[in-house]
């Protein structure tokens, strides 16, 4: 009997929001996105799977993201908040706070997906209703709000980001939800403790998760790199030959820094889950011929990537295979590593129809299109499929976050006879493997289209990449002077490491939002501003140019965008 293995992928990431840039505000969280996330998505994706101790799934966690969560487990056990929105939680008389806090709850605390997040809530909808009406009149109407107006306002939205496997569960959750209004400082006590409750837990959660076998805990290089930029600019061009290239020919040293990624990925693995990770998904699925080797030269057993890197690889060779996704690659040059692809139309249908879709007519219908490439393979094929995406950026789209798309998902998966769910470590240790094809070539690209220009080829984006290698050329003079001590030298690298992250290259663009291009923009040339205070250089005034037109009138901030291809 024929049988499919199903491989889900979910990519956990949130790049580092503390502003590394001012003394004055040093590792104060700039945006909020790590712990709404972990508390709405990150401990639903894990409840799910404890539901439904049949599903087996792989789960990505980021190094940079388990950071953050750490930092987060700090405030919350010390009593003293970074991030602003978890102080104003905490505030006892929200009558005292300053005109500038207030302007900070009032642009927060209604970001959010209003038709799943609160529209359902009479009471919150209200908050927002005034708020509408107050703005209407003039920028000093807000003025007039009161003190219980804001207890309502930030109790409300973080009600309305938990997540509802928490709703379900947490009887405290379900009694402020009843309450609906009037929550005074108590209230919002005990929600500030249940919150820390939810984060401290959930690196536990996840490691008994794969303690049990259930789930495989993989690994991204440590601050999610573009890593084939790092090690060779001219290879954007392979999958877009006019791509404009940044005024600099290569980042400088990109092998070692790719290398100490990577490094620093496989040790803060195995320090939060005690062994290192057998695989990884390399940053947006972003891959080149030189960092698969690069990976497979660290140990990695196995990493995936988008199907449009593999359909532009095997063009390139003339090769057209409408079920090339459907089972493992290897690459001459990266011996002993095994390749898979994420099937893009099955991912995006999670990650942009089914959520106006019944969650159980939505489950069945994956369900049937996983038989019917079962029932379409030959027979000697054994179908191997992936479906990978964000872990995070689809649920809220979903009526009650996606519980019952994932109940009826998982249910109907754990029962049925031919697909079975799987991990990527657990097939390639099986007697008999999935038979992997040599790929001829490797074209290289990411899960964004296939290509690269996500993060280079563009103006803005390509000024992004030559204000690092400048900066990368005064870090290595320096280092190369010997005048920093080993504390100096480590808070160089930690901070260069975070200027290299592939998000600050892929918020660049007109296409997004101007405010969050703004927030990226001014944190990325902080931090770029401090790495030279680290190196004991004054910064240059380049610095102080934003790299995107328009954005320096640009204020306040989004979350990471989910866009074609990229859930």
């Amino acid at each position: 009997m024929k049988t499919l293995d199903l491989v889900f992928l979910w990519h956990m990431h949130q790049p580092d929001y503390r502003d590394h840039g001012d003394t004055a505000s040093e590792g104060e969280f700039m945006l909020p996105w790590v712990y709404l996330h972990a508390m709405k998505d990150y401990t639903d994706m894990a409840a799910h799977l404890e539901r439904h101790p049949g599903i087996k799934c792989v789960v990505n966690l980021v190094p940079v993201l388990l950071d953050q969560i750490d930092d987060y487990c700090g405030q919350f056990a010390g009593g003293h908040f970074r991030d602003p929105l978890l102080r104003m939680l905490s505030t006892p008389d929200l009558g005292t706070i300053s005109e500038g806090e207030r302007n900070l709850l009032l642009g927060t605390c209604f970001r959010s997906n209003h038709t799943t997040m609160l529209a359902p809530f009479p009471q919150y909808k209200r908050l927002h209703e005034l708020y509408q009406m107050l703005t209407a009149q003039g920028e000093g109407a807000c003025r007039y709000l009161s003190a219980e107006y804001f207890s309502d306002l930030v109790t409300w939205y973080h009600l309305a980001w938990c997540g509802e496997t928490e709703r379900r569960r947490n009887p405290l959750i379900a009694r402020l939800m009843s309450q609906g209004e009037g929550y005074d400082a108590d209230d919002r006590r005990q929600l500030l403790a249940s919150i820390g409750e939810m984060i401290s837990g959930l690196i536990p959660r996840w490691r008994a998760l794969a303690a049990r076998g259930q789930v495989e805990l993989s690994s991204t290089p440590q601050t999610h790199p573009l890593a084939p930029l790092l090690l060779d600019f001219r290879v954007a061009r392979e999958s877009v030959p006019d791509a404009p290239l940044p005024y600099a020919a290569a980042y400088p040293g990109g092998r070692t820094r790719v290398r100490a990624h990577i490094d620093a990925a496989q040790a803060s693995h195995a320090r939060h889950f005690g062994v290192a990770p057998a695989g990884m998904w390399p940053a947006e699925g972003a891959i080149s011929t030189e960092f698969v080797g690069h990976l497979a030269g660290a140990g990695c057993r196995w990493i995936a990537s988008g199907e449009g890197v593999l359909r532009n690889s095997l063009k390139a060779s003339g090769i057209d295979d409408p079920r090339a996704a459907y089972h493992p690659w290897r690459l001459d040059q990266a011996p002993g590593l095994t390749l898979f692809f994420r099937d893009e139309r099955l991912s995006d249908l999670i990650g942009f129809d089914y959520a106006k879709w019944h969650g159980r007519d939505a489950a069945q219908h994956l369900v049937q299109q996983l038989k019917a490439i079962l029932d379409s393979a030959g027979p000697d094929e054994h179908p191997v499929v992936s479906i990978i995406l964000d872990g995070e950026n689809a649920w809220e789209h979903f009526p009650y976050n996606g519980y019952y798309f994932f109940d009826d998902l998982y249910g109907l998966l754990a029962e049925h006879p031919d697909i079975r769910t799987t991990t990527y470590a657990e097939l390639l240790a099986r007697e008999m493997p999935p038979a992997a094809t040599t790929l001829p070539r490797l074209t290289a690209g990411s899960w964004v289209y296939g290509t690269l220009s996500t993060w280079i080829g563009d103006e803005a984006k390509n000024r992004g990449w030559d204000l690092l290698c400048e900066a990368k050329q005064s870090c290595d003079r320096v280092l190369a002077s010997g005048r920093l001590d080993a504390a100096q030298v480590a808070a160089v690298e930690k901070q260069l490491a975070i200027c290299e992250s592939s998000d600050w290259f892929w918020w660049f663009g007109d296409y997004n939002p101007s405010a969050a291009v703004a927030s990226f923009d001014g944190l990325y040339r902080r931090n770029l501003a401090r790495l030279y205070r680290l190196l004991q250089l004054e910064p240059p005034a380049s610095l102080a140019t934003p790299i995107c037109a328009g954005s320096e009138t640009a204020t306040g901030g989004s979350m990471r965008r989910v866009t074609a291809s990229h859930s």
